[in-house]
């Protein structure tokens, strides 16, 4: 450690690629021969399709072919659809409506693909697709939660009576009622978490070609074998070992880019059919259409307490809107994934959740970073400021009053979640420390002076990790030249992977960094789930640890075989092998190159034992001008409980882009339909507000790794959403700190300058 360890944390590997330009991306691909696929997008949020003419559009100019979802299925093109995971409240279980790449019959959302156009080059596709003549039948439909549950509503499928599409439940209600009649304090609130656009910088896009007689497929994905696999089973009805999935550079994924959308397996299967490489890429105005959105949540949440504060039960009622069609991850996590850090960081005996998903006219919900845990410590933590408020008492003691403590753990919660570490009083003091917590009454004061509101807000943390999948590959291969390659499972996008990878391995194994490379995004060489749900560094970390354990193995007893001695008396240091209290030596380089293959190569899976559970707290001032619902983000602290970070500065990224996520939904971000007609009013960047640099003041930011995960041997805990899940209640709470005075006590989100000054109005009056 004192040579390459986490004390001297390694330049990121990756930033010279990406802040020169040099980087690879999909779109970067160009190929001899290469096709262009543009898409006809429906204009109608809901639809019948009477009548498709491409005659004119095949004529055209360059037009290789023109391809309606008759063509796919006529050559067996499976569709998305999956069985009902869930019933509905009433035991029934929904006909689940297949999602074709490629509409057919009807449309049911603004943006849905329903004609292909291939052609020679990107602009005679574009110039192709207005012959493309498309006669629709309008059709009733439905954008939002609320009017997708009025009795009558347009139906979105016929086998899905009233728009309900899936039910869970978690907890005891019969306990729950007994907690809140017995309760001296309830709190109630109706949260509704606004839907949000997945603005990754770069957009989808996927190229397919021919190598012999192998599909070779470029695609940013955040996992490639689960992205091959679906391409072999359910597109190209392939085997799968005749496609090879490449992920490059991708600019972002955000839960966006897991696995592979239908609109995006259309280049793949005209690459398929016409024997020659095919490219998309969406353009923007694509991808806040029809790409998944995220959150998109209406939460009735309730706390009950008793006369000093302790909390006896949490009732919750959710309905989730998945959009138009479902996605595995858009009915998953708000009926599964969210739900289970519904406890937070609090000692809650008694829980009752109700969790619905709806069905609208609008795109599919998918994962989004964070998926479902902003949502339910969003709640909570809005719960227990307003009632430490109502209360009368500091909303930091209401919350030490409720911790579970360190004593607890393992700690089992309401929901059946075991915490298998945590100091969650600690965390929340070192931040009250770092924000200056008593200097707060001060720059209320001055900023009253100055004629603005002042607000402080905080939330403490849970987030739950791993998408529920303990294991992750690392296959080490050694070369001649002493340089070690290591094939990850996991999945970079920019989070800086490949420089935490490097530096763990460098520490391991005690070689210089320059002498590794962590290799990703290759379905041939290695397997694995890929990166979400933040458990690349925890899951992935450990199967570079245990990797690195069993190379090390390896080469003993290759060493003992080459110095003619037992492989017990070997020990390895720096890269070399020795006979113990002797001078005899050999390299990792010299070793590799006596095997037949001129290699040493190591397959791993490892599997850890369980969840990580990364937590904090967080603090941030917020001052509101009366005049305009203004809101500017003064300062915003965090601790953050990562157990023990791969690279610090790193960690700090994510963390700072985190809670840039998580501040833009509460402040700004919101993806608009409009009721009547299902159009998307936020359709481009000059609609749908993103934070800039100026939205932030400068995040002081800490860690403290004090309390390492127990679940797997690398002891960390995950930071990847950690900032999104934190982020957004801070900043709401602050909001109403400010605006409570005047008689406000709840606002939704985001809290733009407009909200803010008529919920000032609304109050006067």
């Amino acid at each position: 450690m004192a040579v390459f360890g986490k004390a001297q944390y390694i330049k990121r590997v990756e930033d010279d690629r990406l802040l020169t330009g040099t980087g690879g991306f999909t779109d970067n691909l160009v190929r001899a021969n290469q096709a262009h696929v543009v898409l006809v997008r429906s204009p109608h949020a809901h639809a019948k399709i009477t009548r498709i003419d491409t005659a004119e559009a095949k004529k055209a100019p360059g037009v290789i072919a023109v391809y309606t979802w008759d063509d796919m299925a006529k050559e067996g093109v499976g569709d998305f659809s999956f069985p009902a995971m869930f019933p509905n409240a009433d035991g029934s279980k929904p006909e689940m409506t297949p999602r074709r790449s490629l509409a057919h019959e009807v449309v049911r959302y603004v943006g849905e693909a329903v004609v292909a156009i291939v052609a020679e080059t990107h602009g005679q596709a574009q110039d192709a697709v207005e012959l493309v003549e498309i006669d629709y039948d309008p059709l009733p439909s439905v954008s939002t939660i609320e009017d997708a549950l009025k009795p009558g509503a347009p139906q979105v499928w016929q086998g899905a009576p009233g728009n309900l599409v899936g039910f869970n439940r978690f907890g005891d209600a019969a306990k729950a009622d007994k907690a809140f009649k017995a309760a001296a304090h309830v709190i109630s609130l109706d949260i509704m978490h606004q839907r949000l656009i997945v603005n990754a910088m770069e957009p989808r896009a996927v190229m397919a070609e021919w190598e012999g007689d192998r599909l070779i497929v470029h695609i940013g994905s955040q996992n490639p074998s689960v992205t091959r696999d679906t391409l072999a089973d359910v597109i190209l009805k392939m085997p799968k070992d005749k496609i090879r999935v490449l992920v490059r550079d991708i600019g972002g994924g955000f839960g966006m880019k897991v696995g592979i959308q239908p609109d995006e397996s259309v280049a793949v299967w005209a690459a398929k059919v016409l024997k020659r490489p095919v490219k998309w890429r969406a353009e923007r105005s694509e991808e806040f259409a029809a790409t998944t959105a995220g959150r998109d949540q209406l939460h009735k949440a309730s706390l009950a307490l008793d006369k000093d504060g302790r909390i006896l039960a949490l009732r919750m009622e959710a309905f989730a809107n998945i959009g138009a069609y479902p996605a595995r991850a858009g009915v998953v996590i708000p009926l599964f994934v969210g739900p289970k850090v519904t406890t937070g960081t609090y000692d809650i005996p008694v829980v009752d959740l109700k969790l619905n998903a709806v069905i609208t006219n609008s795109a599919t919900i998918g994962a989004y970073r964070g998926a479902g845990r902003p949502e339910c410590i969003l709640n909570l933590e809005r719960l227990m400021d307003t009632a430490a408020r109502q209360i009368g008492m500091d909303p930091a003691e209401l919350r030490r009053r409720n911790f579970v403590k360190p004593s607890q753990m393992p700690y089992t919660t309401a929901m059946g979640e075991k915490y298998d570490s945590g100091d969650f009083d600690l965390f929340l003091t070192k931040t009250l420390e770092a924000s200056d917590w008593k200097g707060f009454e001060a720059r209320k004061a001055e900023a009253e002076k100055r004629g603005k509101l002042y607000g402080r807000g905080l939330a403490s943390y849970v987030e739950w990790t791993s998408a529920n999948v303990m294991n992750e590959m690392a296959h080490y291969e050694v070369k001649e030249d002493g340089k070690v390659t290591i094939w990850m499972g996991t999945q970079g996008m920019g989070q800086g992977l490949q420089t935490s990878f490097t530096q763990l391995a460098s520490e391991l194994l005690g070689i210089d960094p320059s002498q590794i490379e962590i290799a990703m995004g290759d379905s041939d060489r290695v397997g694995g789930v890929g990166s979400m749900g933040s458990r690349s560094a925890y899951i992935g970390g450990s199967a570079v640890l245990t990797g690195s354990e069993k190379l090390v193995d390896k080469g003993k007893e290759l060493a003992a075989d080459a110095l003619e001695a037992a492989t017990a008396d070997i020990v390895y240091a720096a890269g070399r092998f020795t006979i113990a209290g002797t001078d005899r030596a050999i390299g990792l380089g010299e070793l590799a190159a006596r095997q037949p293959d001129k290699r040493i190569f190591i397959e791993n899976v490892n599997t850890v034992d369980g969840i990580a559970w990364p937590n904090g707290a967080h603090v941030g001032e917020v001052e509101i001008d009366p005049d305009t619902g203004r809101v500017e983000l003064k300062r915003y602290t965090t601790v953050d409980d990562v157990g023990k970070p791969l690279h610090r500065p790193i960690v700090f990224g994510q963390i700072h882009g985190g809670c840039a996520q998580g501040i833009g939904q509460a402040l700004l971000e919101e993806n608009v339909y409009d009721r009547e007609t299902g159009q998307l009013i936020t359709g481009s960047f000059m609609d749908y507000a993103m934070p800039r640099a100026d939205t932030f003041p400068t995040f002081s930011n800490t860690l403290d790794d004090s309390v390492p995960a127990k679940t797997n041997p690398v002891g960390a805990k995950g930071v990847g959403e950690s900032g999104t899940v934190g982020s957004t209640p801070t900043v709401m709470n602050a909001i109403m700190d400010a605006l409570w005075p005047l008689g406000v006590r709840n606002i939704e989100m985001p809290a733009s300058p407009h909200r803010v000054w008529q919920a000032i109005q609304n109050a006067k009056k």
